[in-house]
């Protein structure tokens, strides 16, 4: 069967704002072709063969009134609360045991029947008996209430599993924070470490190349002292070579002379130039000379006696006085 034939068919099921598919053999909603038919908010779908609602059951929010009775439905969709103008809704013997908890925003909602579904104790409690209008109406308020209080548990369990969830989070930030402080203050101390080493290094080096220095320093002053101590000396011991190169040469020149003189002397005494004018005064000086010095004989004989008594003396009492 076509597109156009179900929607054909569909339009023979109208009846003014009524859509009536019971008895049909259905096993699913027409949901495409209901919502082209926005008018007919009532659908009958009862006694047929429908075992669920597609989600997209819940887009048909112009529906006011839904009968699913006596199908084989075991649940409704999640999102049933979306059908916000609904205000009647029979579910009357279904296998149902549970509604979703989005049913507590069907505000609009007047008349409910879920007899003979196998529903859960508080649910059923909550149902009643809907054995007419009223009950059916009271069923309608007491399964909202019912549901409103499943919905507020939900909402707290929600909320307390944001807050845990929130929580762990939360934890998870501190614990990422302080491992990042660890780690930061970890490169922090691995850094200060580093420039210490460096520092101690440095500091090594400079007390080295101090120590160098003044090592140097001392060779170097070292070095000057001996220079000078050696110049000193050098000027000590040079200084007397030339008063003893100066008495030396004073010595031989007064040698010389003495030597000339007595050569002169022989040569005027000895000679046959003694005679001559020139020699004269030396003869004479060598005359007095000689007679001068048989003169003094007996006074040197004198000294040299009475040096050899003092010397006598002299060793005697340097003997005693080793004694």
């Amino acid at each position: 069967m076509s597109k156009n034939s179900k929607v054909l068919n569909l339009k023979d099921k109208i009846s003014g704002n009524e859509v009536d598919l019971s008895l049909c053999n259905l096993t699913e909603v027409p949901v495409r072709e209901l919502a082209l038919f926005t008018k007919a908010t009532v659908v009958d779908l009862s006694c047929n063969n429908i075992t669920s609602l597609p989600p997209e059951f819940c887009n048909l929010t112009h529906l006011v009134k839904v009968d699913l009775s006596k199908n084989q439905l075991t649940c409704l969709p999640e999102d049933v609360g979306n059908l916000v103008n609904l205000q009647h809704l029979d579910l009357y013997n279904n296998k149902l045991t549970i509604l979703p908890v989005s049913f507590s925003q069907l505000r609009s909602l007047k008349w409910l029947d879920l007899k003979d579904n196998p529903l859960e104790a508080g649910l059923a409690k909550a149902a009643g008996d809907c054995l007419d209008e009223k009950q059916c109406k009271t069923c309608a308020s007491k399964v909202l209430e019912h549901m409103n209080g499943l919905q507020d548990e939900v909402d707290r369990a929600r909320e307390k599993r944001l807050l845990r969830e929130k929580e762990l989070e939360r934890k998870r930030e501190v614990k990422q924070r302080e491992r990042e402080a660890r780690d930061k203050e970890a490169r922090k101390q691995e850094k200060a470490e580093e420039k210490e080493k460096r520092r101690r290094e440095y500091n090594a080096q400079m007390a080295a190349l101090a120590a160098r220095e003044q090592q140097k320093k001392k060779s170097e002053e070292k070095k000057k002292k001996n220079g000078q101590a050696a110049d000193k000396k050098a000027v000590v011991e040079l200084a007397p070579k030339p008063r003893r190169s100066l008495i030396g040469l004073m010595f031989k020149l007064l040698l010389l002379l003495l030597l000339g003189l007595a050569g002169v002397a022989a040569t005027c005494h000895l000679t046959d130039l003694r005679k001559e004018t020139a020699c004269v005064p030396v003869n004479i000086f060598v005359d007095d000379s000689l007679s001068w010095a048989k003169e003094q004989e007996g006074v040197v004989r004198q000294l040299v006696q009475n040096l050899s008594s003092a010397a006598k003396e002299f060793l005697e009492s340097t003997q005693t006085s080793k004694n």
